[in-house]
């Protein structure tokens, strides 16, 4: 039988970079990365960039080459299976979604390098998310910002300064298309404001089997500065913000309704997008005659908020009149006073002086609400408690279900190949059950630990290059240029620490007391190296300090070469650390941790955890499945809380990490560390999957609320 024409090679080609499908099914992408390895990784691993840069004929010719024909057909007929079929998850355990889909909404969506909408953990999880419903076959819909220059790229100068560069995303190098309606017309959608009328064009794209919309300002008919309102993710002052989640919330709802979708349950990921309910209220309030109360019920048992944040200045909060600009001509269709209106933002509806609070509006307009680790629901129902006066604090409604990642989308795929040797057939659709991951234990330690290391390489040569390459902006010094070359040595305890620069994460507890950890760095017999990546936002300057102190720790001899920052930390940046370290360091200031996912991906490679038992690590931690800072307490005083953590980590690095590591059996292997290594892949693999975080979601939450029940989400993992 003829294979496909040249034409049809190369539309197959462009269907599977058509949907980010793609992203977590590494023998797909390595089908794109074959066709050109360079130019792949040149371009942000973005294929329809890369294939446009093909004819025709060129990619006949190098599929030939590279044997590529079969691979193509046989991803292509997969994606097209993927897409005509339904789970039987779904099918036994979401059918009432069938016809009323969970509507997700977030202000960022971390799906791949290559489509740069996402600025840390929240879009991550947001990704994660969509990914896990797509392929757990539950009907979704997700909503959110196409920002047209993103979050900012990181360039450090020679003094460790941060700077932020923003370069336009071009639409044609995106796998998007403009949504339409059931005429075929490109959706743009309106709102009314005091100050005039705003737009937004509509977005889609396929992320598996999920539709992901998108809003766009950059559109005729906006004011010059309102085409640029979605342009930057977190960008612009408290103004930008306000019509920023005006268009998310409002706008996305009005989108969902011009698409001929209608939702049996709004999910709105952190109050950002808090806003929508109030839409949602006004079509029921003119479509069936309610009235703003009876409307407010019937929605509020439809929406589920999820609160991210347990740090107080981390909620928006506007004032009154700012509210009142962007909402009055929507507070009047709704029937509400000025001060009935403010209040449904407020703690105290009668004082004047209190800022209107997206996360308390969320909470308002929805009944059924979840923080995100079982600490975060203890932090957020005390945090919370004085909107219900009434109730005491254990019974505030605020539950929590624990944030997973998404399995394939973080584990190597050398790690994957072992799995797949040793786990039953099919277990990468079951990563959220238990069962599955006991089979690490059968697998030879030797042969974990070879995985193990060969991932390290693979992450010391991915360092290797970025650093050189930011080194080569700084500096001609041939010396200089041939020592990036040669950081990190695979053979040395890898410590790796990846985050967003908030200073409550304390990047820089480790380096309190530089003499103390230069012992470690430096001994001769048992030595450490650390690798550090990650943001601070533009207008957070002790956190660009942070990074500033760090990245010139490479001027100490002491440090130079075992202390490395690279820089613009992303999800490919991710990928290749969490894939690779020995260890992963996480150090916020307890309780100020919501839950964090980077080391649940960390726990997917192999790599072991150290952190404070805060987030997700206090209820994760066992003794033996990684090591814990502390006892999970914290002074009144942040000062001796910080002096005290400090020297928690000096002493289990000191006792327990470094030399668990080094102490070797006859063979050179670490049998110790291995067996936590197992004990942490077994205990936490399913866990803190994304697909048991959205089955809980589906359980506990989605179903209920698509039949009009409250539910309770206070026991969930």
């Amino acid at each position: 039988m003829a294979g496909p024409s040249s034409d049809e090679l190369y539309q197959r080609c462009m269907s599977l970079a058509s949907n980010l499908w793609w992203s977590w099914n590494p023998d797909v992408s390595s089908i794109f990365r074959d066709l050109d390895p360079v130019r792949w990784r040149q371009v942000d691993h973005n294929p329809i960039v890369l294939l446009r840069e093909f004819t025709t004929e060129r990619l006949d010719q190098r599929a030939s080459e590279m044997v590529l024909y079969s691979r193509i057909n046989h991803a292509y007929r997969r994606l097209k299976e993927y897409m005509t079929s339904r789970t039987e998850w779904a099918r036994n355990n979401a059918g009432l979604l069938g016809a009323k889909p969970v509507a997700y909404f977030s202000a960022e969506f971390g799906i791949h390098e290559s489509l740069p909408i996402y600025s840390g953990g929240l879009g991550v999880l947001s990704g994660d998310h969509i990914k896990s419903a797509s392929n757990l076959g539950l009907p979704l819909v997700a909503v959110g910002l196409f920002y047209g220059q993103g979050y900012f790229r990181q360039r450090l100068d020679p003094k460790g300064y941060q700077n932020e560069e923003y370069t336009d995303t071009k639409v044609e190098d995106l796998p998007i298309k403009e949504a339409t309606d059931a005429e075929g017309n490109p959706i743009t959608v309106s709102i009314d404001t005091r100050s005039g009328q705003l737009l937004a064009k509509v977005w889609q794209m396929h992320v598996g089997r999920i539709r992901l919309f998108l809003l766009d300002c950059n559109v005729e008919g906006n004011s010059p500065d309102d085409r640029q309102l979605t342009s930057r993710l977190y960008g612009g002052d408290v103004r930008t913000r306000i019509r920023q989640e005006l268009v998310l919330g409002i706008g996305g709802v009005r989108a969902l309704q011009a698409l001929g979708i209608t939702p049996g349950v709004y999910h709105l990921n952190e109050g950002h997008s808090a806003f929508g309910p109030l839409a949602v209220i006004q079509n029921q309030m003119e479509s069936d005659g309610l009235s703003f109360d009876d409307a407010l019920r019937n929605v509020a048992m439809q929406t589920v908020f999820t609160t991210h944040t347990p740090v107080p200045a981390g909620h928006d909060r506007f004032e009154s009149e700012l509210v009142e600009e962007h909402l009055g001509p929507l507070r009047e269709k709704l029937g509400l006073s000025y001060e009935q209106f403010m209040s449904l933002g407020k703690v105290d509806p009668h004082n004047a002086n209190e800022l209107f609070c997206m996360t308390i509006i969320g909470l308002k307009l929805s009944r059924t609400a979840n923080a995100v680790s079982q600490l975060h629901g203890t932090v957020s129902r005390r945090m919370w408690a004085h909107l219900w006066p009434w109730r005491v604090e254990e019974e505030i409604p605020i539950g929590h279900i624990t944030n997973g990642v998404h399995t394939a989308s973080w584990l190597a795929s050398q790690m994957k190949d072992l799995y797949d040797r040793h786990f039953p057939e099919g277990w990468a659709d079951r990563v959220g059950e238990s069962s599955i991951w006991e089979n690490i234990y059968n697998i030879d330690p030797g042969e974990l630990w070879e995985t193990h290391n060969a991932l390290k390489n693979l992450m010391i040569q991915f360092v290797r290059r970025r650093y050189t390459a930011q080194c080569q902006r700084w500096s001609n010094d041939e010396n200089v240029i041939r020592q990036a070359q040669q950081v990190l040595d695979p053979k040395i305890l890898t410590v790796g620490f990846g985050r967003r620069f908030a200073t409550y994460k304390r990047a820089n507890l480790i380096f309190q007391d530089l003499d103390r950890i230069a012992k470690m760095v430096t001994d001769t017999q048992r030595p450490v190296q650390f690798l550090f990546a990650g943001k601070a936002h533009p207008k957070d300057e002790p956190g660009k300090e942070f990074i500033r102190k760090i990245a010139t720790l490479r001027e100490n001899e002491n440090f130079r070469n075992r202390v490395i920052f690279i820089e613009n930390y992303d999800i490919n940046v991710c990928r290749a650390m969490i894939s690779g370290v020995d260890v992963w360091l996480n150090n916020p200031r307890r309780p100020l941790e919501a839950s964090g996912t980077s080391g649940q991906k960390v726990v997917l490679n192999g790599g072991l955890n150290l952190s404070i038992l805060d987030g997700w690590w206090a209820e994760a931690y066992d003794g033996n499945n990684g090591f814990a800072i502390g006892q999970g307490t914290s002074h009144v005083d942040d000062a001796v809380t910080d002096q005290r953590d400090c020297e928690y980590l000096y002493e289990v690095l000191e006792s327990e990490v470094i030399p668990m590591y080094y102490r070797h059996d006859v063979d050179g292997l670490p049998t110790q560390w291995v067996k936590r290594m197992i004990n942490s892949i077994a205990t936490l693999g399913w866990r803190f999957s994304s697909d048991r975080m959205v089955m809980d979601y589906t359980n506990s939450c989605y179903v209920p609320a698509a039949g009009g029940l409250s539910c309770d989400v206070s026991s969930r993992q």
